[in-house]
């Protein structure tokens, strides 16, 4: 007999596009309000690019919405198959630590860094604060214009309100775990 499919996730950039559009906002609106631009926004509809956690948290701010409700068709279909989900972006892939998190302001994630990656694109820059604690590798973690290098067992919180940067200076893959507090 065969297995029933699996629900297919929508991807979130056109759950993104979906909610901007039911909302009435234009990618400018958008764009003013998280300080991406436009042709970057488009890409992330399209599904080109996959934006990393932190340009989730703004663009759900902007929209006025959990950025939770852009990661609940991944956990649904997580729940479904029952194996390890973890969304990638270009260099680096991470797994909500708090799913079913909608309306809270700490958001917990694991970061993996593959050897001798750095984050691709814009910088980030979001409200709030951000801890990251590193389980594995190394890693040059720059705030402002700051260098902080850190290794297993150790942490930097910070405000990530200010620019900042992120990259694996190891050999091998970095495993971090991300807290983000958005107020």
């Amino acid at each position: 007999m065969p297995r029933p499919k699996a629900k297919t996730p929508t991807p979130i950039g056109k759950r993104i596009k979906a909610v901007r559009t039911k909302k009435k906002m234009t990618l400018d609106q958008i764009a003013n309000d998280t300080g991406f631009s436009i042709d970057y926004l488009k890409s992330i509809e399209s599904g080109k690019e996959m934006p990393p956690v932190g340009t989730l948290l703004q663009i759900s701010r902007s929209l006025h919405i959990d950025s939770g409700e852009l990661l609940r068709d991944e956990q649904e279909a997580l729940d479904q198959r029952a194996d390890a989900y973890a969304k990638r972006t270009r260099n680096y892939a991470y797994t909500t630590l708090t799913p079913g998190a909608e309306h809270k302001h700490l958001k917990a994630f694991r970061i993996a860094i593959e050897a001798g990656q750095a984050h691709k694109g814009v910088g980030y820059q979001h409200e709030g604060e951000e801890f990251v604690y590193v389980l594995d590798g190394e890693i040059e973690l720059t705030v402002g214009e700051n260098v902080n290098r850190l290794v297993p067992g150790q942490s930097l919180h910070f405000n990530s309100g200010i620019q900042h940067h992120m990259r694996n200076i190891g050999d091998a893959d970095a495993q971090l775990l991300v807290v983000v507090y958005n107020p």
